[in-house]
């Protein structure tokens, strides 16, 4: 584990959260899934981290929380590069209509509020109620950058010790092609 510090400002240390950024880096280390740690200003949308991301290497992605008209939750993560047509994606993971969650639905089944969403937060769905899908994409890449809990940080790992760490909370990882939901040009 390498820690490296770009902005000294004080961040938020996320100490209300159900699970802190601290805690869940205790959880890779006892996987032994390598990361680097960087901490910068709050960043809430894509286009805002896109100054942050400039000096992170790897892959930077986003997640989408949604739930469909069967109030099945879903955690979409794909790279910040894959564009998608949102009404195109229930066909790809065998959900009806989508939605996005709302801040109160994210907080209750992910323990993250927006801005912070990442995959790691599939830590908090202990009753397994968020089915987690990965862009196949990202999955190639060689290294993937996430908040861990909160908007403050960002690390980086390996796309298969992302798998590891899913598949320690006991949920699946479901990897699915994007291309299709592309939008129409």
């Amino acid at each position: 584990m390498t820690q490296t510090i770009q902005n000294t400002e004080t961040p938020n240390d996320g100490a209300d959260l159900p699970t802190t950024p601290a805690a869940f880096m205790e959880q890779l280390t006892a996987l032994n899934i390598p990361f680097d740690l960087y901490h910068h200003q709050a960043v809430f949308t894509v286009e805002e981290s896109e100054a942050v991301d400039a000096d992170i290497p790897g892959t930077h992605c986003r997640n989408l929380f949604l739930r469909d008209k069967k109030k099945k939750n879903f955690l979409l993560v794909l790279q910040n590069a894959t564009e998608i047509d949102i009404n195109k994606v229930p066909a790809l993971i065998n959900s009806a209509r989508l939605s996005f969650g709302s801040a109160d639905r994210l907080w209750e089944f992910l323990g993250v509020r927006p801005g912070s969403v990442c995959p790691f937060s599939i830590t908090n769905d202990t009753d397994h109620k968020v089915k987690i899908i990965l862009d196949k994409s990202m999955m190639e890449k060689d290294l993937v950058a996430y908040h861990p809990l909160i908007n403050t940080m960002t690390i980086t790992i390996k796309p298969n010790d992302l798998i590891k760490f899913i598949e320690s909370t006991g949920h699946k990882a479901h990897i699915v092609d994007l291309s299709a939901a592309k939008p129409n040009t």
